[in-house]
């Protein structure tokens, strides 16, 4: 097992990359009301390793069900179970059970205390690791939501051998962008591990979530709220967002769709050379992810422009400068509309 830590403004964070479920009790609250919010298929794969808790809430699976009216059924279940502010909340699931429970523990009681166990590869390099906790708003990734850390997060390396490819490969979407925007070294060995992956080679997905976690808790730690330097992470999700939303698929997929138009672009505006960006598509399609998709130019640009990191009339767009390197500058939406076409 190793471990990491965040030390931000808003608090502290520690996670455990190859920590088991089974051991989860060990780093809970004593003489506290727990609840755990899960999804059926969790709970019934992994129910019989679940520490003894007062509540256990389960929720859909699918981005339709995280919404806002999702959370009805789970206030009114622990306001039943009369839970107060010094409760405690643990979500044990992938990114949509983190994401909605962080959001829960937040404004419930105006704030109670959280941790995760994450469960696929896309949640313990994303959504259960850095303090952004929201649901999505008509369709609109993440429109609504909060900043705050989870007490801890267990990233359960075992459960991922159980995942079925699709979701494997949505999470190497995120770990692709880790190496593509700070860490040529990872991208690197993900060009030259892609068998390992395939075989779920432990040692490999190990280092795939470790080194992930290492880039993002070093900038989180120094920007939790996404001001400055965390921005990074956005890299093709400018485009990825929209194309998540009109095409429906899974998110890492679309983010790999949007890594590639964010490096042509990044091309086009001189700022990285087409070896690089050839580089890039080249590992994306060696994984099995996607790198076009049939969407107009003009439909794109109109989901892209309610982004919530949408600043006035421009979004901060980041762009590639090499493999392992990047920039953050504001593009406005004219300027994108001027370009987007030959992007396709």
């Amino acid at each position: 097992m190793k471990q990491l830590e965040i030390k931000s403004s808003i608090g502290e964070s520690k996670i455990y990359v190859g920590e088991s479920l089974a051991n989860v009790s060990k780093y809970l609250p004593e003489n506290r009301k727990i609840a755990i919010i899960t999804d059926p298929v969790i709970h019934s794969l992994y129910g019989e390793q679940f520490p003894e808790v007062d509540l256990i809430i389960e929720i859909p699976r699918g981005e339709a069900n995280k919404s806002l009216q999702s959370l009805d059924g789970v206030f009114e279940q622990l306001i039943e179970h009369e839970f107060d502010r010094t409760s405690f909340i643990l979500g044990i699931g992938g990114g949509i059970v983190c994401d909605m429970s962080g959001f829960i523990a937040t404004i419930f009681m105006r704030g109670i205390e959280f941790g995760f166990v994450s469960t696929t590869l896309l949640s313990q390099v994303d959504a259960s690791v850095g303090g952004k906790n929201g649901v999505n708003f008509r369709g609109y990734k993440n429109m609504i939501g909060t900043f705050s850390l989870p007490k801890f997060v267990i990233c359960e390396l075992n459960i991922l051998k159980s995942l079925p490819k699709s979701e494997l490969l949505s999470g190497m979407g995120e770990v692709v962008k880790h190496g593509a925007i700070a860490n040529e070294s990872l991208f690197s060995y993900i060009e030259n591990h892609v068998a390992d992956l395939e075989k779920y080679s432990s040692e490999v997905l190990e280092t795939f979530v470790y080194e992930s976690i290492v880039i993002k808790s070093n900038v989180v730690s120094n920007d939790v709220r996404e001001s400055g330097a965390r921005r990074i992470f956005n890299y093709g999700h400018t485009f990825g967002h929209a194309v998540e939303k009109i095409t429906k698929m899974p998110h890492g997929f679309a983010v790999s769709v949007g890594m590639v138009l964010a490096a042509k672009l990044s091309v086009l505006k001189g700022k990285m050379l087409q070896a690089d960006c050839d580089r890039l598509v080249s590992l994306l399609e060696k994984l099995g992810l996607p790198t076009t998709c049939d969407v107009s130019s003009e439909e794109l640009l109109a989901v892209m422009k309610c982004d919530k990191k949408r600043d006035g009339d421009s979004v901060h767009f980041v762009y590639l400068t090499g493999i392992g390197k990047c920039c953050v500058e504001k593009l406005s939406y004219t300027e994108l509309a001027a370009c987007i076409g030959d992007l396709r």
